[in-house]
């Protein structure tokens, strides 16, 4: 069982920068993607960035050039590093991970970041 712990929200002004963390711990994280998610009040949880086991990186158009996704080397922390931050970007931010052996999708329970303008 793979469990994801996010760390980094908080408030920021808008132009700031934050940086995101999303360790791993539990089961296997071979042969995967991992990816940061968002979810603003009363919208759907969205895609942001995503990195796969062989980093390869996909990011929304509305973050492109302002967020840079990234991993360690032993690929169990992601990371999310947010520059240029808009009050836009206000939201629950959440880990995921989707195994590809199992098919199976791992959530954190989500940072809130709030951007003030």
């Amino acid at each position: 069982q793979v469990q994801l712990v996010e760390s980094g929200g908080g408030l920021v002004q808008a132009g700031g920068s934050l940086r995101l963390s999303c360790a791993a711990s539990g089961g296997s994280v071979s042969a995967h993607v991992m990816g940061w998610y968002r979810q603003a009040p009363g919208k759907q949880r969205e895609l942001v960035a995503s990195i796969d086991s062989d980093s390869n990186t996909n990011y929304a158009d509305s973050v492109k050039g302002r967020f840079t996704i990234s991993k360690d080397n032993a690929k169990t922390t992601v990371y999310l590093q947010m520059n240029s931050l808009k009050a836009e970007d206000t939201a629950v931010y959440y880990c995921n991970l989707h195994q590809y052996f199992s098919d199976l999708d791992y959530w954190g329970k989500g940072t809130l970041v709030t951007v003030s303008s």
